[in-house]
């Protein structure tokens, strides 16, 4: 295996944590993955608390994004997996995008979390639109223009095995996976 960096982003709900941790494992890499969700663990409050604070104070995102861009650069090979990787990762040699309709990805979370599928589905909503808000007001990224990502797929009626084998596969044709 060569030491690269893969970056892979989605939205909530896209598979980007189940596919980062499984493309990761699959390749003897390291699975970076520091979220909003991470760092409300860390600071003992709850998610909604954390998301609460971050549309009142930019430095909530700084320190997540500082910190998931700081772990991966640490590794020689990595796979960071975040909402913001292909644009905070610049020096991925892959940069794969995942993508889902939103009653998909609603459907997901509530059977990774629980709850009502339209409450979920109207939170989700919310959510993609006030995290849209603020990584254009911080970084200046549209994370509705993917366009930088090497690979983009439509999650939608794939399994996280069949996604991480498209994205094996990318790397191989791109020769950045030596395969025996």
């Amino acid at each position: 295996m060569k030491a690269i960096k893969i970056a892979v982003s989605g939205k909530s709900g896209c598979g980007n944590t189940t596919v980062s941790r499984m493309l990761a494992e699959k390749l003897g890499l390291s699975f970076i993955n520091f979220t909003f969700r991470a760092l409300a663990a860390e600071r003992n409050l709850s998610l909604d608390e954390v998301l609460i604070l971050a549309s009142q104070d930019d430095s909530w995102d700084r320190e997540v994004d500082r910190r998931q861009v700081e772990l991966a650069r640490q590794e020689k090979g990595c796979v960071l997996g975040s909402r913001l990787a292909i644009w905070m990762l610049p020096e991925a040699g892959l940069k794969v995008y995942l993508g889902a309709t939103p009653e998909t990805r609603a459907a997901r979370i509530v059977k990774r979390e629980g709850g009502d599928l339209k409450q979920v589905a109207a939170f989700t909503a919310e959510r993609d639109r006030q995290d849209r808000e603020r990584y254009l007001r911080i970084y200046n990224i549209d994370n509705d223009d993917y366009s930088s990502a090497n690979l983009v797929i439509d999650t939608d009626t794939l399994t996280p095995p069949e996604i991480v084998s498209l994205i094996t596969r990318e790397l191989e044709q791109l020769k950045l996976l030596e395969t025996s």
